[in-house]
């Protein structure tokens, strides 16, 4: 397949872990590409790990399993680092994306000696600046488009700002600061290594 790209997100129910990934598949659909967004969920409850994937390409796809060696990983929770091998199967080749404000000596204790690059963003911040309250989403959806380069920023946000506009209909209060978040996520992803 030309062009595979393949994600996969870790993080905690009710966190928006899935409908990132499935406004991921959207936006990036929305530009000619093919593309799968589907999540996996354990015991469903609020709070419980859970993992949602992506695959985009510029080609059909004709795999339809899990993702087992992506080429990108998104940790929405960093309390997850602890209990989950988010590395699994990761290729050194890509990237792993976290949301946290921890330190980068921390990261590559609890990172298993991934020698890839490591991006960070605190998207706590970013949320409660442009939303007023905590949903890590919609900052690590913009930052995993910049680490990917799936999108450039000004298809990315043309794309979701249409999105937005037609999932909070009934809440137009609420796409503004969703766009600010965005924004501020696409130039506050960092490399640390």
């Amino acid at each position: 397949m030309d062009n595979l790209i393949e994600i996969r997100w870790h993080g905690r129910g009710g966190q928006g872990a899935k409908t990132a990934s499935l406004l991921l598949a959207d936006a990036a659909f929305n530009t000619g590409k093919y593309i799968q967004g589907f999540p996996e969920y354990g015991p469903e409850r609020m709070g419980a790990p859970i993992t949602a994937y992506n695959r985009i390409s510029n080609t059909p796809i004709t795999v339809h399993s899990n993702i087992y060696e992506p080429d990108y990983v998104v940790v929405v929770d960093d309390t997850l680092l602890e209990s989950v091998d988010v590395t699994a199967g990761l290729k050194e080749t890509g990237a792993i994306v976290i949301n946290t404000t921890k330190s980068p000596e921390y990261l590559k204790s609890v990172l298993k000696g991934y020698q890839g690059k490591i991006y960070t963003i605190d998207a706590r911040k970013i949320s409660m600046e442009a939303l007023g309250k905590y949903f890590p989403n919609t900052p690590m959806l913009a930052s995993i488009v910049k680490v990917a380069n799936i999108l450039s920023d000004e298809d990315f946000l043309k794309d979701m700002e249409g999105s937005f506009k037609h999932k909070f209909a009934k809440k137009p209060e609420v796409i503004e600061g969703n766009m600010k978040a965005l924004e501020m996520a696409l130039k506050e992803v960092k490399q640390i290594n």
